[in-house]
């Protein structure tokens, strides 16, 4: 059964006993019903339990519907899909775009302040501050027992690495900044590159295609039609088109009522798998990509950092995205 509305056609597979389920359930509760989608886009049960909707909607797939990835909420009239809003929990409406302080406020007005000879607590001071002075929490400090404010990566680090006094930017360093920030509760997530005064064409190039990479990823999407895989199938084939490898260990996630929520977004993948993207969902794509091999390490002192194996460089950008219903918006521009 293909439903439309006035902006877009929901193309979900409904079974004679389940659409007939789905009008009787709209007609006894004002035209209102929560249907259940799995990973292939297909209506896979009705909802009326709210303790079954919250446990869905919050990421938690138990026995009641092993099945389900998430639950949509649809509004009907003369049985025809007129109106959809997404649970909230893992997969947010729009408000999150209006409530989050937005990270990428820090990059613009404490980006041109990161040069050579600065140390990278300094930076940690200055995003601390911004982030404090306009209300909000930087929330990467005591998560899990990180000790700071932000998370600043330099040349080989592909990402947590620790703020210090004694690491100092030097010319032709790259770094990679994250900034993650609590807002009325909500949680915004990104990083960019800096490139320190006159570095090597190789470093320049590498930050160059990263960026590209995470930008050919977010104009890809396309709701009801785009997977998490196609995003992975993208990144990993942009950078191995240009030299590089992808990061496989670490990847973007849900987020929004918390930093990491489901799902996980990988950098690698095949076009046509993975979860179907749909308006309302709200997540981070986040590619590292190094220069050299893709093997990466922690440092066993600190507990958090990640380098890569061989040294070489790694470079990272990213967004928080919400699928809307005609693509996506960037919620941290």
């Amino acid at each position: 059964m293909t439903f439309e509305t006035e902006n877009i056609e929901f193309k979900l597979q409904f079974t004679d006993e389940l659409y007939k389920e789905v009008i009787a359930y709209a007609n006894t509760d004002g035209g209102v019903i929560y249907i259940g989608i799995d990973n292939n886009g297909n209506a896979v049960g009705i909802d009326n339990v709210d303790e079954n909707y919250t446990r869905i909607t919050n990421g938690i797939r138990d026995a009641i519907m092993p099945d389900v990835t998430m639950f949509v909420k649809y509004t009907i009239q003369e049985n025809r899909v007129v109106r959809i809003t997404v649970g909230e929990g893992s997969y947010k409406p729009y408000y999150l775009k209006a409530k989050g302080l937005k990270p990428n406020g820090v990059f613009v007005r404490q980006g041109t302040k990161i040069k050579a000879g600065m140390s990278t607590d300094e930076i940690n001071t200055l995003v601390h501050n911004y982030t404090i002075e306009h209300g909000a929490i930087p929330a990467p400090l005591n998560y899990e027992g990180f000790p700071k404010s932000v998370c600043v990566s330099v040349n080989d680090a592909v990402c947590h690495g620790i703020p210090s006094k004694r690491e100092v930017l030097k010319d032709g360093d790259i770094v990679n900044v994250d900034v993650t920030t609590i807002y009325n509760g909500y949680y915004a997530d990104a990083s960019r590159m800096y490139i320190i005064g006159n570095a090597k064409p190789n470093a320049v190039k590498l930050v160059k295609v990263t960026k590209e990479c995470l930008e050919l990823a977010i104009n890809a999407i396309k709701p009801w039609e785009t997977r998490l895989g196609d995003l992975g199938e993208i990144i990993f084939m942009h950078a191995h088109k240009n030299g590089y490898t992808v990061v496989r260990e670490i990847g973007g996630h849900g987020v929004g009522l918390a930093m990491h929520e489901d799902p996980y977004v990988s950098h690698i993948g095949k076009k046509g798998t993975g979860m179907l993207l749909v308006p309302g969902m709200v997540f981070t794509i986040e590619p590292m990509i190094n220069e050299g091999g893709r093997a990466i390490y922690q440092d066993s002192r600190n507990g958090w950092t990640i380098y890569t194996m061989d040294g070489k460089l790694s470079a990272q950008w990213e967004h928080t995205i919400v699928i809307t219903e005609d693509g996506c918006e960037i919620l941290t521009h």
